[in-house]
């Protein structure tokens, strides 16, 4: 609450405030600096109370990584397959073979958990191993999308 017998007040016209001959309360050396310098050094204990985290690496961020990547197995596919014929959304071949690209469903890899039902030609960017012999097995076959 501000009131007439502050310092401010009674040293007005004193030049320096009670501070001394040149500048002593006027700069960053006041206060210890500009900014986060010194929370190393003469504001440590700061540091330790209030950003205990400020200092060092946090968490890891894998330099190759591409993001997530949408995966589903041949047996998911296979059900979502029989869903779509079912529904009348995909159209079987003359010999039961059905065309299907995984990005038009949203997925980026097809792996191998589950069993195929019918022959599928799969187009997709990446897939295993597992999931190109059970596509084969089953009288199918996987194209490499993009290539």
């Amino acid at each position: 609450m501000p009131h007439k017998l502050r310092k401010t007040r009674w040293h007005r016209g004193s030049r320096t405030c009670g501070w001394g001959k040149v500048g002593q309360h006027r700069k960053s050396g006041g206060r210890g600096g500009f900014g986060k310098a010194g929370l190393h050094k003469h504001k440590w204990t700061w540091t330790v109370k209030y950003a205990p985290n400020h200092f060092g690496k946090h968490g890891f961020r894998c330099p190759t990584g591409q993001g997530e990547v949408k995966t589903i197995n041949v047996g998911r596919l296979s059900e979502l397959v029989e869903e779509l014929v079912a529904a009348g959304r995909l159209k079987a071949g003359g010999k039961g073979e059905v065309e299907v690209d995984l990005s038009d469903f949203g997925f980026d890899k097809l792996l191998g958990g589950g069993s195929v039902k019918r022959p599928l030609t799969v187009k997709a960017s990446a897939f295993s191993e597992e999931a190109e012999r059970k596509i084969v097995e089953a009288g199918g076959r996987i194209v490499k999308a993009g290539g």
